[in-house]
């Protein structure tokens, strides 16, 4: 009874269909974070312009940027370090330029996002 039992449920998964997967439209895009609004002395500005978690929150804004359900998938290059002196020669604003985020979307009718077609 056991071998029959599991005969026909390894035959039963055998022959179901595969699941379809989900399908994402992809989007790069190139962007500048925000500097701060203080001064600070300049290495440590620097430091803070290329921090992970710095990059990470404005490649998050960038893809919400494009509009409803798209999310980051990856950064693939954090750009580049630049700054702007202050009235204090010592004390800079930093920024990371040319931040490169590959963002992704579910595509539309893929997992029942219409009724029956999912």
């Amino acid at each position: 009874m056991k071998i029959t039992f599991i005969g026909t449920l390894l035959a039963s998964l055998l022959l179901t269909s595969p699941v379809q997967a989900t399908e994402y439209i992809y989007r790069d895009i190139m962007a500048n974070t925000l500097a701060p609004e203080h001064c600070q002395v300049e290495s440590k500005a620097k430091e803070n312009a290329a921090k992970s978690y710095n990059i990470d929150r404005f490649s998050k804004k960038f893809c919400q940027s494009q509009g409803y359900g798209w999310h980051v998938d990856e950064i693939k290059s954090a750009g580049n370090t630049a700054c702007d002196t202050c009235s204090n020669p010592q004390e800079a604003k930093c920024r990371q330029e040319d931040v490169v985020v590959s963002c992704k979307r579910i595509k539309p009718g893929t997992v029942g996002m219409l009724p029956g077609k999912g």
